[in-house]
């Protein structure tokens, strides 16, 4: 009876929205051999690296994760909630992290050998340019004959993997 009650029981480590906890994503990082390190902890900063040195980060607010991935020499916002990739400069990179910091975003660094991807065998081999940045899922912007910039909602089911 006590197993059938516990089933039930909702988990403070995943819920339906397909929320999971930095429980269960470090111990899925670890499955690799990666691990976690909170970006602004006393033990990453001490270390002084420079984030562009880093490989990948994970960030975290109010139940929504996204990263920020390294793939050859060259930084991209992998957030679910925008079109499609965002190309991050070097110089750019410290200053969005900064940026997030203070939005309220946690912010944690993956350390390890990440594993192969096609993208990152591609762009390992060439650069890419960023035509244009992506939007927000959702919105589309339409001007107004006063010139100033609407936002129409509208329903994008599409989704990239990051």
């Amino acid at each position: 009876m006590d197993s059938i009650f516990h089933e039930k029981q909702p988990s403070g480590n995943m819920d339906d929205s397909g929320f999971f906890s930095i429980q269960v994503i470090s111990n899925a990082l670890s499955v690799w051999g990666l691990e976690l390190i909170l970006f602004n902890s006393r033990e990453y900063q001490s270390l002084m690296i420079n984030p562009i040195n880093e490989k990948a980060f994970i960030c975290n607010y109010k139940e929504h994760w996204f990263t920020i991935r390294k793939l050859g020499q060259q930084w991209f916002n992998l957030n679910s909630l925008l079109t499609g990739p965002e190309l991050i400069s070097d110089t750019y990179l410290a200053l969005f992290l900064a940026q997030l910091q203070q939005e309220g975003y946690s912010i944690f660094v993956i350390r390890g050998n990440l594993p192969e991807c096609e993208a990152e065998q591609i762009l390992g081999i060439m650069r890419v340019q960023q035509q244009q940045r992506p939007r927000l899922i959702g919105e589309d912007e339409a001007q107004t004959s006063a010139g100033h910039v609407l936002y129409v909602k509208t329903v994008n089911y599409s989704k990239w993997a990051s």
